[in-house]
């Protein structure tokens, strides 16, 4: 088929389709896989799980961390993607023991036994070895809510700077937050606005290299709790991938 037909074609499609095409076997069958609890299943059409995979650059036989897993929405798929060769560490807060618990319950179910889980002080990053990806996804913001906290931002951001291999990746994915949101709108909305986030983290010396726009939502309103009913689930979103030089 001609060039200029092909681009054609793929540009008459549906945003989500086109990327859908570009998602390796090994994430399809992570999320495909049937010990996945329903509800994770469900949240699937909302959440772009295999195109945030994608993004962040999950391979077979990496070394991660997870941030506040609080339950292994993504966990699971992690676990599966990164196969016996990978290793996952999750680090939760020990400020929400039900997400501790719950966390404890995902590794008891998880296929491939290659996850670890530390509960540790929010705000700390302490891993046994370097890791090729830190991952955090809707929980940044928590860092800034006052009762979970406080938290030291800036050494906060250094510790997840030094616990990367060279050349590794922080991924950030988190709500949208209205620019000039004071500490107490955070902790209000739960939602932190994306040049507060690309402006702490790269003090601790990342570089920004890539943003994903899959769940760009620009009829969110910004006003609200990301708990509301009215925006629950379809908050707007970004995604951000640093790298340590």
């Amino acid at each position: 088929m001609h060039r200029s037909i092909v681009l054609a074609l793929l540009l008459s499609l549906p945003a989500g389709a086109a990327a859908a095409a570009d998602i390796p076997t090994y994430v399809t069958q992570a999320l495909a896989d049937p010990t996945r609890p329903k509800e994770d299943r469900d949240a699937d059409a909302l959440r772009a799980p295999g195109e945030t995979i994608v993004f962040a650059g999950i391979k077979p036989g990496m070394t991660i961390a997870e941030l506040y897993p609080c339950g292994g929405y993504f966990s699971r798929p992690l676990s599966d993607v990164i196969g016996p060769k990978g290793k996952v560490y999750g680090l939760e807060a020990t400020r929400w023991m039900d997400c501790v618990e719950a966390d404890q319950k995902v590794l008891t179910e998880l296929p491939v036994k290659n996850m670890t889980l530390d509960a540790i002080a929010i705000g700390t990053v302490k891993l046994p070895e370097p890791v090729d990806l830190i991952w955090i996804t809707q929980n940044y913001h928590d860092l800034h809510v006052k009762k979970f906290g406080p938290v030291d931002m800036a050494a906060f951001n250094r510790q997840v700077f030094a616990a990367l291999k060279p050349g590794g990746v922080f991924f950030v994915l988190d709500h949208t937050g209205a620019p000039g949101m004071s500490e107490d709108d955070i902790s209000k909305l739960h939602r932190i606005p994306k040049s507060q986030i690309i402006r702490e983290v790269t003090a601790a010396g990342f570089k920004l290299v890539e943003e994903n726009h899959i769940l760009n939502r620009p009829n969110d309103d910004l006003t609200k709790v990301i708990f509301d009913p009215a925006v629950r689930g379809h908050t707007d979103q970004y995604a951000l991938k640093f790298v340590k030089p």
